[in-house]
């Protein structure tokens, strides 16, 4: 053979025997270091010879014709390659992360469809890694470090949203600062898995801010940090635009939240296109800079834009948990609270303020006067007695939110 081989797709041709466990790691681990920017070259090498360890088996000389005369990587597939893997596995093993091969039924089903998916993925969970992919629904969120309110808002309603849910996604982000922490966090208050995809070696958290919430996430079942970088890998710019893949990939669907006209949020949500996977945006003011990606997107038809929460949902296929009642108990809570100093007519009008600032996050102090049938000035009134006793928020825009210790 001459020039780059070509090989049928690795889904195609995979004919994986019984072997070793370990043996299977640990070659597939050795490929990930020595393919680890071109990973598609060791899946096509794996699905020709039917596991990663055949790869390493087969006679220098047919390897050599596989990857063509002038591969730079001639003389790398060797047994000592093996070994190296096979101490670094054990080394990493003693400190909690394991390690999944491409040709393992825990890898992620999703990302194995992707041809430049990763050899293997390193992993820091409190599940086991045959628990933590499988059957299981995940659902990424990206957008812009320099996150606005508007999206910090709005990134918390679709989490919440998603979490109101009998499905329950794992949430899937980059550990970044911004709209990626903002939507594990609030994965993590709502109940929900989530998944911290880094750019770094798998003992590494990045950015240092966030090294305790990280070590939160590795130590929660059905939570974890995932990584295809080996140990030492140093948190470079280009190492975070080629996690974006994995991102993309091991989801169903991929929701921006902010981007500018090019960013890796926007990366992302192209990968996730490409991979034929659901994208959605959430649209944004025509004059503000992070949200012309979003805006982009939808004109382009390459993203849905996000305008009813639970329409959301139920475009994803998730089923909504009916209510159970929480709005009425409002009115007792209230009653409890106000009783002694309020008449029962303004603690009525109260409780009706509650509930619509429950149904309708964010939505302003004219807005809850026109629904509730109250003047300005009083629902002005009720809406300051709700906040000085920390029920709700406010902000600079009158938009009323329920306060997040009260859910």
């Amino acid at each position: 053979m001459s020039g780059r081989p070509v090989f049928r797709s690795f889904a195609a041709n995979i004919r994986l025997h019984r072997m070793d466990n370990k043996e299977e790691k640990a070659c597939s681990c050795a490929l990930g270091r020595i393919f680890g920017f071109e990973p598609r070259i060791a899946l096509a090498l794996i699905s020709h010879k039917g596991s990663a360890a055949e790869v390493f088996r087969a006679p220098v000389r047919e390897i050599d014709d596989m990857l063509g005369p002038y591969s730079r990587y001639h003389g790398q597939i060797t047994a000592a390659a093996v070994r190296t893997a096979e101490k670094e596995l054990e080394e990493l093993e003693q400190t909690g992360i394991a390690f999944i091969s491409h040709t393992e039924d825990s890898y992620p089903a999703l990302l194995k469809e992707c041809e430049d998916a990763p050899v293997g993925i390193y992993i820091r969970s409190g599940s086991p890694e045959n628990e933590l992919f499988p059957k299981r629904r995940f659902i990424s969120i990206v957008g812009t470090r320099d996150i606005s309110p508007y999206g910090t808002e709005w990134c918390e309603n679709i989490v919440e949203a998603l979490s109101g849910t009998r499905d329950k996604p794992v949430i899937v982000s980059g550990l970044a600062l911004g709209t990626d922490i903002c939507a594990h966090r609030t994965a993590v208050e709502c109940g929900l898995s989530t998944i911290g995809v880094m750019a770094t070696g798998p003992e590494q958290i990045y950015p240092s801010r966030h090294y305790s919430f990280g070590q939160k996430i590795a130590g929660t079942p059905g939570c974890a940090l995932v990584t295809d970088y080996p140990p030492g890998t140093a948190p470079l710019a280009v190492h975070f635009l080629r996690r974006n893949r994995i991102i993309a990939g091991m989801s169903e669907a991929t929701i921006l939240i902010e981007s500018k006209a090019k960013g890796g949020g926007m990366m992302t949500a192209s990968l996730a296109f490409s991979y034929n996977r659901s994208v959605y945006a959430l649209p944004g003011r025509i004059d503000d800079p992070r949200s012309q990606g979003c805006n982009i997107l939808i004109r382009n038809n390459t993203a849905a834009p996000i305008v009813d929460l639970d329409k959301f949902a139920s475009e994803l296929g998730l089923r909504k948990i009916p209510s159970s009642g929480s709005e009425k108990n409002s009115v007792i809570d209230l009653s409890t609270m106000y009783g002694e100093g309020y008449s029962t007519d303004s603690i009525g009008m109260m409780s009706a303020i509650l509930m619509n600032i429950r149904r309708k996050r964010g939505i302003t102090i004219e807005e809850l006067a026109e629904c509730t049938g109250l003047r300005y000035q009083e629902v002005l009134k009720y809406t300051g007695i709700l906040e000085t006793d920390g029920l709700i928020c406010t902000d600079l825009l009158q938009r009323c939110t329920i306060n997040k210790s009260m859910k």
